[in-house]
């Protein structure tokens, strides 16, 4: 099974810096508590000077929004909608311990994370443009299709595990209390992305590992080396060049 992004989304977006990280071992029964106060004291520090829509984590995708033809302020990516939330209510709600950690993390780094079951991903994963013939499921149970050549998360049977890119996942392969095999996904645009997401690809893995005693696997993608391969034990993973 791959991850990647296709070649025309590198083509168009040649700014995109993109991480994946693989978790096999998932449980639902560990404290993560002290890992996500640390992550959203970073938030709070930002958020304490510049409101989440200064910020160029997210101006950046606001701007890749608007290319795509979608209001910004209508549509907005992932850790955009976490930071707003955030800081309004001054915390998140608890989900499970992985998604507690990935969405620290994206509120600290101010960089959309996605993460999806992989028991209910079917073959290769990949952001691409949809023909609009795909299956989104969403949160309630509803199936919708995306727009032809709205950027999603396709897998190899033609499901879409996310609409608009960052904007919001489906809720077919979201993370669930019997969940033991993850793959996270974090992408950025803006100037210093390269470097964001080295930096928060680290700190994640960290994380996890300490929380659920596991060793995660990651590979930074890019045009020349843009798929990460996972296998069932998460042992021989690894970004492959092309």
């Amino acid at each position: 099974m791959h991850f990647q992004h296709s070649d025309s989304i590198w083509r168009d977006f040649p700014e995109l810096a993109a991480g994946a990280l693989h978790v096999e071992g998932v449980r639902s029964n560990v404290s993560v508590a002290d890992a996500v106060a640390r992550f959203q004291a970073i938030a709070s520090t930002a958020l304490a000077t510049h409101p989440e829509g200064e910020l160029v984590e997210i101006q950046a995708w606001r701007r890749t929004f608007g290319r795509m033809g979608l209001k910004p302020t209508q549509y907005r990516c992932a850790s955009e909608a976490l930071l707003r939330r955030f800081r309004k209510e001054g915390d998140l709600p608890s989900i499970h311990p992985l998604i507690d950690l990935c969405n620290a993390v994206s509120l600290a780094f101010a960089i959309p994370i996605a993460v999806f079951d992989l028991s209910r991903v079917s073959g290769d994963l990949e952001v691409t443009r949809a023909r609009g013939d795909e299956l989104y499921e969403t949160f309630s149970g509803e199936t919708e299709h995306p727009e032809p050549g709205e950027v999603i998360f396709r897998d190899a049977k033609g499901r879409a595990h996310a609409r608009r890119w960052t904007n919001r996942q489906s809720g077919h392969s979201a993370i669930r209390p019997q969940t033991t095999s993850a793959l996270v996904v974090a992408e950025a645009l803006h100037e210093t992305a390269t470097a964001d997401i080295a930096e928060l690809m680290a700190a994640l893995e960290q994380a996890i590992g300490s929380a659920f005693d596991i060793r995660p696997t990651s590979a930074l993608l890019s045009p020349t080396s843009p798929r990460f391969a996972i296998v069932a034990d998460a042992k021989a993973s690894h970004a492959e060049r092309l």
